[in-house]
């Protein structure tokens, strides 16, 4: 099978895996809270068993990336990431479901850092912004197209088969990607030049004193470390607390269960989040690094009104509008901060610094997870909602940092003509 465009490729990847994962995401809350029985601190440890996985793995892995082949950790990643997910339909009980918590956590390592740094090797820097948000919204496409086949699934066949319908696709993707992923733009150390450890440990320097030459990227390190604290909150419990504080009405003489609810939820989030990116593909200049920034900062203060309106109203329809508008800004923050810390980072080390960034995001999921998730079990998952949002807050300020720092270089050079 001949290689095919590379652009190409990026986008089916993300557009398999927004169909794959939402096959399996639609009813992983039903599954979780009223199969496998599992309480605030549970669900919470859970993404703590994720972020231990990555934080221990990511630089590694991202190494592996820089020195042998980007395409090659992809690879590996996408069969690690469809077998974790199978792995918690086994059996619904916590040990189980935190296994698979670790093995998609490393293959997730594996394709962090690794997929972001090939696409903008094979594209251009310049050019990687608008392939990178397009990607992003073929996400969203996928999502919904994974939803109905996740509802039927689980209605049909099992709450638990989502998981193998999901995982049991990403691995056919891997073997895809074998024959079809082409790799033009990277070098590999050469061979004579690969002294194992020494070799990842040089590599892991160079990105390190990349990411220190940098006073912006140190700026946004610890910007990253509180998006990593607030979000284990959010993504544990948001779901769960709709469950626990509200009775979803009927619409109409139409009466759905839960999991037919999240079904018709994704969809809003998803439908919503791709008219996001859209506005965001036409409003923010992704080729220039302060522009990007400024985006980012005003859509992590609108994450932060819209989860605090969630956490604090008692109307189920205030709750629903703020939870649609938090999932919308935050899907344009991903493709916009990838863009971003592209454009600050050569490409020796790119694969290392984006997975630098990614242990970062999982170093503050470390430390917030069990926080917030005892918050939740003392006091209530409002409580815990509440104190995530004002965890985020620095970020907004942070962001107004960066913004002045890398608008410094250009005005300098201006004034110097």
């Amino acid at each position: 099978m001949p290689k095919l465009n590379a652009a190409l490729i990026y986008r089916l990847i993300y557009i398999a895996f927004g169909f794959s994962t939402m096959v399996m995401y639609t009813t992983y809350v039903v599954y979780r809270v009223e199969v496998a029985g599992l309480d605030a601190l549970q669900l919470v440890l859970l993404g703590t068993a994720l972020e231990v996985s990555i934080f221990l793995f990511e630089i590694a892995t991202g190494v592996v990336a820089d020195v042998y082949s980007r395409r090659l950790s992809i690879i590996i990643g996408v069969f690690l990431f469809g077998i974790g997910h199978a792995i918690e339909g086994l059996v619904p009980v916590f040990s189980i479901i935190l296994l698979s918590q670790v093995v998609w956590g490393i293959g997730h390592t594996f394709i962090s850092g690794a997929l972001d740094a090939w696409i903008t090797d094979e594209v251009g820097a310049r050019k990687v912004g608008p392939v990178i948000i397009s990607g992003n919204q073929l996400e969203i496409l996928g999502s919904l197209l994974g939803i109905p086949i996740g509802v039927w699934s689980a209605g049909q066949l099992g709450l638990s088969f989502p998981y193998f319908i999901g995982g049991g696709l990403l691995v056919v993707l891997g073997i895809f990607l074998i024959f079809s992923m082409p790799e033009h733009g990277f070098t590999p150390v050469p061979a004579k030049e690969r002294h194992g450890w020494r070799t990842m440990f040089k590599t892991f320097n160079a990105g390190l004193r990349t990411a220190r030459r940098s006073a912006a990227l140190m700026v946004f390190a610890v910007a990253a470390l509180f998006v990593g604290l607030y979000s284990e909150a959010w993504d544990r419990l948001a779901q769960p607390y709709l469950l626990q504080v509200f009775s979803f009405p009927s619409l109409g003489s139409l009466q759905l269960s839960n999991v037919q609810w999240f079904g018709v939820l994704n969809v809003i989030f998803l439908l919503v989040g791709l008219l996001a990116n859209q506005i965001a593909k036409r409003a923010v200049d992704t080729t220039r690094g302060p522009a990007v920034a400024r985006g980012l900062q005003l859509l992590y203060a609108g994450m932060v009104v819209s989860m605090l309106l969630f956490s604090l109203t008692g109307n189920f329809g205030v709750a629903l509008l703020a939870m649609v508008v938090f999932n919308a800004l935050r899907r344009v923050t991903f493709p916009l901060t990838r863009t971003w810390i592209n454009q600050q980072i050569p490409a020796k080390s790119r694969a290392t610094v984006l997975s630098m960034a990614g242990q970062i995001d999982a170093l503050g999921e470390l430390g917030g997870g069990p926080i917030l998730g005892t918050v939740g079990r003392m006091y209530s998952m409002r409580a815990a909602l509440v104190t995530s949002a004002l965890v985020l807050t620095p970020v907004v300020a942070l962001f107004q940092r960066i913004i002045a720092m890398t608008r410094t270089p250009a005005t300098t050079k201006k004034k110097s003509r």
